[in-house]
C-alpha cells in the first residue's frame, strides 16, 4: 500500500464553511441517510418476497444475504481511496445510482445465479456509500462544534421506519414487490442525486500522519476495540433487519403486511433513540450509555423470544430498537478521533470488523435455523447485545462531546 497521501476533494485544505454554508450540508446529509433508510426498510419488508419469487429455503435465503454482506465488507478495503478521489459527494452520487438500479432488479432476475452478484454489486454500493456519508457527518460535527452524528443515524432509522411502513401499505393494497421496490430504487437514485449538491466541497485536510492512512487503516489497538464492539452491536441490528420480518410471518404467523409493521416498530424506536442521542452524548458517560442500552436490547429481546405472542414482539421490536440505537452514532464517531488515520479510513476500518456482522450472520441464522428453528436463530440478537453490554467499558477514552 502506498503511503504517499492522496491528492483528493477531502484533503485539500480551504477556508472554513460559513453558518449557512454548514447548515445547508446538515441538511443535505440528513436527506442522505433517510434515504439510505428507506431503501432499507423496503428491502428488509420484502426479503420473504425474494424469498418466494426464487424458491428458496432459509439457508439459500442466507446465501443471498451473505452476497451482499461479503460486497460491503470487500469494498471496505478501498473505500478510502474512492472517496478520497471521487469525494464523499461523488462517491455517495455514484453509489446511489448503483444501489437503486439494482433495488429494482432484485426480483427481476431470471435466476439465483444472476441474483448473487447482483446482491454482491450492491453490497458493496451500500458500504462505500455508507462511508462516504458518516465522513461527511464526522467532518460536520468537526467543522460545526455540534453532536449530529446520532441524529443523522436518527434519520437513516427514520427512513427505514417510512419504508417498511410505505412497503407494507402497499402490500395491503396488493401493489406488486416488483413495483413497490422498482420505485424505491429510482426515488432513491433521484433523491440522492439532488441532495447531494448541499454537501460540504472539501473536508478539514487530515493531518501529516492522518494523511498517510487516507486509504484504509488495518484495524489494531484502539480501532479494533472499537470494530469489535461494532461487530457485535451491527451483528445484532443486522439480524432484526434482515430476519425480524419473517420471524413474525413464519415463527408467530402474522401476514406478512403486518409482519412488516413490525420492522417499522423496529427501526421507528430505532430514530427516536438516535434523535435523542446527541443529547444523551453531551450528559452521560458513552460506555455507561452503551452498557445500559444494549442490556436493555438484550432483555428485550429475550422476552420476545420467550413469549411468541404478536403483540409482545411488536413491543419488543421497539425496545430492541431503542437499545441499539446508540451503538452505531457513538462507536463511528469514537473512530474518527483515534490519531493516525483520516476520517474516511478509520470509518472504513472499523466497519470492516463491523459489516463482518452482517458476512457472519446470514450463514449463522440460515444454519441455526434449518437445524433447528428461526426462533432459536434469532437468539443471536440476545448475544450479541449482550455481549457489547459487557465489554462498553472498553471504549477508548474520549473527548468530551462538544454541546449542541
Amino acid at each position: 500500500m502506498s503511503s504517499t497521501p492522496l491528492a483528493s476533494p477531502l484533503a485539500c485544505p480551504a477556508p472554513a464553511p460559513s453558518a449557512s454554508r454548514l447548515s445547508r450540508a446538515r441538511t443535505a446529509t440528513r436527506v442522505l441517510f433517510a434515504v439510505l433508510g428507506l431503501a432499507g426498510g423496503a428491502w428488509g419488508v420484502h426479503i420473504p418476497s425474494v424469498k418466494a419469487q426464487y424458491g428458496l429455503d432459509e439457508a439459500m435465503l442466507s446465501l443471498v444475504l451473505l452476497s451482499a454482506a461479503a460486497g460491503a465488507v470487500t469494498s471496505l478495503f478501498t473505500a478510502g481511496r474512492v472517496v478520497a478521489w471521487l469525494g464523499a459527494r461523488g462517491a455517495a452520487r455514484v453509489c446511489a445510482v448503483v444501489m437503486g438500479a439494482l433495488l429494482a432488479l432484485v426480483l427481476q432476475w431470471p435466476s439465483l445465479a444472476l441474483l448473487l452478484p447482483a446482491m454482491l454489486a450492491f453490497g458493496a454500493a451500500m458500504s462505500l456509500y455508507d462511508v462516504a456519508i458518516n465522513a461527511e457527518g464526522s467532518a460536520l460535527e468537526a467543522l460545526g462544534g455540534t453532536t449530529i452524528m446520532s441524529g443523522l443515524h436518527g434519520m437513516f432509522s427514520l427512513g427505514a421506519m417510512g419504508g417498511a411502513a410505505l412497503a407494507a401499505g402497499l402490500l395491503r393494497l396488493e401493489v406488486s414487490p416488483q413495483t413497490q421496490l422498482a420505485g424505491v430504487g429510482l426515488l432513491m437514485a433521484a433523491t440522492v442525486l439532488w441532495a447531494a449538491r448541499g454537501m460540504l466541497d472539501t473536508h478539514p485536510a487530515p493531518e501529516p500522519d492522518e494523511a498517510a492512512q487516507a486509504q484504509f487503516a488495518w484495524p489494531r489497538g484502539q480501532l479494533l476495540v472499537i470494530g469489535l464492539l461494532i461487530f457485535a452491536g451491527m451483528s445484532a441490528e443486522g439480524v432484526m433487519y434482515d430476519w425480524c420480518v419473517l420471524y413474525l410471518k413464519q415463527e408467530i404467523g402474522m401476514p406478512q403486511a403486518q409482519a412488516g409493521l413490525g420492522y417499522a416498530a423496529f427501526a421507528g424506536a430505532m430514530a427516536l433513540a438516535r434523535f435523542a442521542g446527541d443529547w444523551l452524548r453531551t450528559r452521560h458517560d458513552e460506555a455507561s450509555l452503551l452498557a445500559y442500552s444494549a442490556g436493555l436490547s438484550a432483555f428485550a429481546m429475550a422476552v420476545v423470544l420467550v413469549c411468541a405472542d404478536p403483540w409482545v414482539a411488536l413491543v419488543g421490536y421497539v425496545f430492541v430498537g431503542a437499545g441499539l440505537a446508540p451503538v452505531v452514532p457513538i462507536l463511528y464517531n469514537a473512530a474518527t478521533r483515534v490519531p493516525g488515520t483520516s476520517r474516511a479510513a478509520a470509518i472504513a476500518s472499523v466497519s470492516s470488523i463491523g459489516y463482518s456482522g452482517f458476512l457472519i450472520g446470514p450463514p449463522l441464522i440460515g444454519a441455526i435455523a434449518h437445524a433447528l428453528s428461526l426462533a432459536a436463530a434469532m437468539s443471536v440478537v440476545v448475544i450479541s447485545a449482550s455481549l457489547l453490554s459487557i465489554c462498553a467499558h472498553r471504549i477508548p477514552v474520549a473527548r468530551a462531546a462538544p454541546r449542541s
